[in-house]
């Protein structure tokens, strides 16, 4: 099963789709899909981890807090991440995870597109045959 893919879909935005067996799964998909719109996650080493803990009304207010908070460590502490180990809880709308991944190298890195935010635009979570999918838009 794919991970995640792209769909032309905005013009101004980047929307992608992330897959998952699991709910934890398409959380860190939506999170792999993110950070590869910004930068080549393959050249990404995972020496820095970080946890993070976030809470939501629903899955799609979780999914925009979990990703609008990484999005933090990018822009505060020059972080990208190319890793993620994801815990939801359904029940309480909290997620646990550790993203791992290290300071951004403009020498190194392959940069991509810069990721202002993500937004509640068009965002759902759903199961379908069996599996979740994300369809998230990333203002860019």
């Amino acid at each position: 099963m794919k991970k995640f893919e792209f769909l032309d879909f905005a013009t101004a935005d980047v929307c992608f789709r992330a897959y998952g067996a699991t709910l934890d799964e398409v959380f860190a998909n939506a999170a792999l899909a993110m950070f590869e719109t910004m930068v080549e996650t393959k050249g990404v080493v995972p020496k820095i981890t970080k946890d993070v803990e976030v809470n939501g009304e629903d899955l799609v207010s979780l999914m925009f807090n979990w990703l609008n908070e990484l999005l933090f460590y990018v822009d505060a502490e020059g972080l990208v991440f190319s890793r993620f180990n994801v815990k939801v809880d359904e029940r309480r709308m909290t997620l646990s995870a550790k993203a791992t991944g290290e300071q951004i190298d403009f020498q190194r890195h392959e940069t991509k597109t810069d990721v202002k935010a993500c937004t509640y635009h068009d965002m759902t979570i759903e199961k379908r045959n069996g599996k979740w999918v994300a369809q998230v838009i990333l203002d860019v």
